[in-house]
């Protein structure tokens, strides 16, 4: 199993920019994992925002943020990040990561361990 803990969030004004990360602890190698990157705005569903491979070599995005976000990985740090830049107000939601055994998607059913959230607030 693995632990994620999500930090980096906070208020930020429409243009702005914030770097989000993700701590991962437990029992298996970090590095084994493919990582991904969700939000969830109220009273909306989950989306999925980026994803990583195990070895850093693919990546994909959503369409709204390709461009302006970027996702990477410190696997001996054992940390997801997710640098969010040219923030706009519909950025505006709670940030999850996830982690799946192998393989990235786009369906959060598909992956199997979560951190908390943190909150990304972008004022306009």
């Amino acid at each position: 199993q693995v632990q994620l803990a999500e930090s980096g969030g906070g208020l930020v004004q429409a243009g702005g920019f914030l770097r989000l990360s993700c701590a991962a602890s437990g029992r298996h190698t970090f590095s084994l994992y493919a990582m991904a990157w969700f939000r969830q705005a109220p009273g909306k569903e989950r989306d999925f925002v980026a994803s990583i491979s195990r070895s850093e070599t693919t990546t994909y995005y959503a369409d709204s943020v390709k461009g302006r976000f970027t996702i990477s990985r410190d696997n001996a740090k054992n940390t997801v990040y997710l640098q969010m830049n040219s923030l706009k107000s519909e950025d505006t939601a709670v940030y999850y990561c996830a982690a799946r055994g192998s393989g990235i998607y786009k369906n959060p059913y598909e992956y199997d361990y979560w951190g908390q959230g943190t909150q990304v607030t972008v004022s306009s």
